[in-house]
């Protein structure tokens, strides 16, 4: 009228359904005819659906014991039908009392710490403690002894685990290295070995904590008296210390291909672990009197030594000397207040003026100075952003007009009066009708002036050829989305050519010309003031072999 059932090897719906089948019979002798499942966790969700309707409504006669150590993996249908019951590790001193008993019984004679040995083993299972207990039997006979015991079951003495912490209290590194080549030698499990001394420490610490007659101590009153006093030589601090190291050598064991080589080097850290001071006994061995350490003075920032004649003139003008100084150091030095020194013909001109001032000072009289708002603002940030900063006052000023135009749009417009002007005339492209020169530079520098860069880069690797019947543009395949033929009528509008047909076509082989002048132009106004950087002119002077092959405007 028991039926035991071993989940592990039934789990499937087919032995569900012979369990259901032989429930409809009665017990043949008692009152309930149990079922009993071992390893239920095994069984699979099919074979618990199958088994739903009869766990819901059994019959009168049948009980089912579902025995499990992982109970969150079963079903939730299958938990709420059934009462569950925990059961808990049986404490090792009743273990010990009930072995002894069933020794007494069988006239078995064992010494206390045999029995001890074979309680750990079980820890705190009565069936596992009984299994090793009838291993013991069998291999050493009717008398068991301690060191029997261990060797049978793998266990390692007290004693082996005394020669750790010895070796650890008087800091022998070589004694580590001999206790694992010992091991080694007697072919003992590294792993298992690692273990047991971290359940070793655990025991120092918690004899450490609680002391000699605890109960948290799985061992022998003689033991547990052994264990007290070697824990009374390290601190809490060092023994949690040790565990620590321990358990992660324990862990790296477990995936090690060379489990003696992260032993030795566990058992190494320990040594050094030792060695250890924390900071209250630091500062405690500095004295009473002692205070903190003065905390180091921040060494001045390192300058680099300016070169020719910047040196000399650095000592009576403050200008040049942050002119002298690199990038990273100049910034500091130009957050202190610097006098400024401008010549009297400086004075007498406020374009000149400002043009003497360096950056940080420019900005402020620009704030206030519309001339000089225009000169402070760096030539990158486009003619676009001048015009709109300038008030109306510069419509009616040939300075200011002249300040607003682009590089390229730059003509001889400057007054003859200024001779800091530069009056050469510079190309401009015509409002009305063209103008001679290449017609691919002209479209280009009009696609960027309307913002059509895509399309001033179609232009720039592009074939344009005039005929008489209007023009025709060989492009690259890759422009095929960006040149758009609203975009191109709007760029001859642009350049005075209003009504011209243009053809646009496609082609994978494009052999375009040299640049578009308008961004040659862009690029050598670029060179020349990357070439006239105060530090780029130093560069030059400490490396005179030094070339500068390509400049490239991050800015654009």
């Amino acid at each position: 009228d028991v039926i035991e059932i071993d989940a592990a090897s039934n789990r499937g719906i087919n032995e569900m359904r012979e369990l259901r089948e032989s429930v409809r019979y009665r017990p043949a002798r008692d009152r309930y005819k149990v079922f009993i499942v071992d390893e239920a966790h095994q069984i699979t969700n099919e074979a618990f659906n199958a088994l739903l309707k009869t766990l819901e409504e059994p019959p009168e006669w049948v009980v089912f014991i579902l025995c499990t150590t992982e109970s969150h993996k079963i079903p939730t249908t299958i938990a709420s039908r059934c009462q569950q019951f925990s059961f808990r590790s049986v404490d090792f001193e009743e273990l010990l009392k009930r072995m002894e008993w069933i020794c007494g019984e069988e006239g078995i004679t064992a010494e206390p710490e045999a029995l001890a040995v074979i309680a750990q083993v079980g820890e705190g299972s009565v069936r596992d403690s009984l299994s090793a207990l009838d291993q013991a039997i069998a291999c050493c006979g009717s008398t068991l002894h301690a060191a029997e015991v261990r060797a049978l079951l793998g266990m390692f003495s007290q004693d082996a685990m005394d020669q750790v912490t010895t070796a650890l209290e008087q800091g022998d590194s070589a004694r580590m290295l001999e206790i694992v080549d010992e091991l080694e030698r007697k072919g003992a499990n590294l792993q298992h070995f690692c273990r047991e001394l971290a359940r070793h420490v655990r025991n120092l610490l918690v004899a450490k904590i609680s002391g000699e007659g605890t109960r948290l101590i799985a061992a022998s009153p003689r033991e547990k008296q052994n264990m007290a006093m070697v824990a009374g030589k390290f601190s809490e601090m060092d023994l949690t210390r040790y565990l620590q190291i321990v358990l992660d050598v324990f862990k790296d064991l477990q995936y090690s291909l060379q489990p003696r080589l992260h032993l030795e080097i566990g058992l190494l850290k320990l040594v050094h672990a030792a060695k250890l001071t924390t900071i209250e006994e630091a500062l405690a061995k500095l004295g009473p009197g002692a205070g903190p350490a003065p905390s180091p003075q921040k060494p001045p920032p390192r300058q680099a030594p300016p070169s020719g004649g910047a040196r000399f003139k650095a000592d009576d003008d403050p200008l040049a000397e942050i002119a002298a100084l690199p990038p990273w150091q100049g910034s500091a030095k130009v957050a202190e207040p610097q006098p400024v020194v401008t010549p009297a013909k400086v004075e007498a001109d406020p374009l000149a003026e400002l043009a003497a001032l360096p950056a940080w000072q420019g900005k402020a009289k620009a704030a206030s100075d519309p001339l000089a708002e225009i000169a402070a603002m760096p030539p990158w940030q486009g003619s676009a952003k001048k015009a709109e900063a300038v008030p109306a006052k510069a419509a009616n000023d040939p300075l200011v007009e002249l300040e607003t135009l682009a590089p390229w749009q730059a003509t001889t417009k400057a007054p003859a009066g200024n001779a800091f002007v530069d009056a050469a005339p510079k190309p401009k492209l015509p409002a009305g009708k063209p103008v001679d020169g290449d017609l691919r530079s002209r479209m280009y520098a009009a696609a960027l002036e309307l913002g059509l860069k895509f399309t001033a880069d179609g232009f720039e690797a592009a074939e344009i050829s005039q005929g008489p019947g209007g023009l025709e543009i060989v492009a690259p395949e890759e422009a095929e989305f960006t040149m758009k033929e609203s975009d191109v009528n709007r760029v001859l509008a642009a350049i005075g050519m209003t009504g011209v047909r243009a053809k646009i076509r496609f082609s994978a082989t494009v052999q375009s010309g040299p640049p578009p002048a308008a961004k040659q132009a862009a690029q050598d106004d670029a060179t020349e003031r990357a070439l006239a950087h105060p530090a780029v002119k130093r560069f030059q002077e400490t490396f005179p072999e030094a070339q500068v092959r390509s400049v490239r405007n991050l800015k654009e």
